[in-house]
């Protein structure tokens, strides 16, 4: 359920949001891409502390580039 609730979020937030913001994630895939793969994988704890870690590095001051999740 709390899984659900997330991946309802992520696609809210990708189909309502992320277009008026314009793309300006530093990785490959996206930070949306990467949180609702992740919960898909992991599971809504996993998953999410996963999520929470890779919006923490998508920032100016890092390289970016391809970040799969593990």
């Amino acid at each position: 359920m709390i899984k659900l609730m997330f991946s309802l979020l992520i696609r809210g937030y990708r189909y309502a949001i992320s277009p008026m913001l314009g793309a300006h994630c530093r990785f490959h895939p996206s930070c949306s891409e990467y949180a609702l793969e992740a919960l898909a994988r992991h599971g809504s704890l996993r998953g999410g502390w996963l999520s929470l870690k890779r919006l923490a590095r998508c920032n100016p001051w890092q390289a970016g580039g391809y970040d799969p999740v593990p």
